[in-house]
């Protein structure tokens, strides 16, 4: 299974949702990856830590091996590197992916990265995290992905996005992916006691649109978490916020 986090609108928690559900795949006993492909490498810091050593060989180097033409190319696992986590691998990202975009794109090299995570079948789950922006790397991770997951931060801004990234998700299935589907929409910085969130929430739902119904509530312990390098389940594994995580996980998995 393989799964995007995607939504163009940036700060809606992409990298922490993406790492979040992944650590509880690897507790849950399945061999995790996380793919970061987003040049900010959040991901890639979370899960490594911020004073952690940065891998030698990054999708950066992978898709710099793209443009290149060679008989004999790295496989796939060897830009993969192990996080301090039992069961949690990370393709990492690195800030010259942003250089790479335009010329990857020029030369189509967009079914690239499906292509690889075919070779990595000794993963049971893969999550793929995304730029916030509708780019050769989103692309490409629309195109590798089974299912789409939508993080949605309870603004009216973030509403008016949704439909649009639909339809996105609709284009690419079309065009490139038959098997793409949106898997549900996460609701995140959730305030249950505050009017707008509860009403804007019920409204997509009453719209028909797949919001998942367990919610991620808005706590200050997920920028203790990042701090750390530790996902919520390694860090404080009866958190309410990371009770939360788990039960969006066990209602993707049921």
């Amino acid at each position: 299974m393989r799964r995007v986090v995607f939504n163009q609108k940036g700060g809606v928690g992409k990298s922490t949702i993406t790492c979040n559900l992944a650590a509880m795949a690897a507790m849950d006993g399945k061999q995790a990856l996380v793919v970061d492909l987003d040049p900010q490498a959040n991901a890639t810091q979370y899960l490594l830590g911020k004073n952690g050593q940065w891998p030698d060989q990054t999708l950066a180097d992978f898709f710099q091996e793209m443009l290149r033409f060679s008989l004999r190319r790295k496989g796939p696992e060897s830009f993969v590197c192990q996080t301090p986590f039992p069961g949690l691998d990370l393709m990492p990202a690195h800030t010259d992916l942003a250089d790479l975009a335009g010329k990857l794109e020029a030369r189509y090299k967009m079914y690239k990265l499906r292509e690889a995570l075919d070779e990595l079948a000794n993963y049971d789950i893969i999550f793929i995290d995304t730029p916030p922006a509708m780019n050769f790397y989103t692309l490409s991770a629309l195109i590798a992905a089974d299912t789409c997951l939508i993080p949605f931060d309870c603004d009216d801004f973030s509403r008016k996005a949704l439909y649009s990234l639909m339809d996105s998700v609709r284009e690419i299935r079309e065009d490139h992916n038959p098997r793409l589907t949106v898997e549900g929409i996460v609701v995140n910085q959730y305030q249950s006691r505050a009017r707008l969130p509860k009403k804007i929430v019920a409204e997509l739902i009453s719209e028909g649109l797949p919001v998942l119904p367990a919610y991620l509530s808005s706590s200050v312990k997920i920028r203790e978490s990042h701090e750390m390098g530790k996902p919520m389940i390694f860090m404080e594994p009866e958190h309410k916020l990371t009770k939360e995580f788990e039960a969006l996980y066990r209602c993707l998995e049921s």
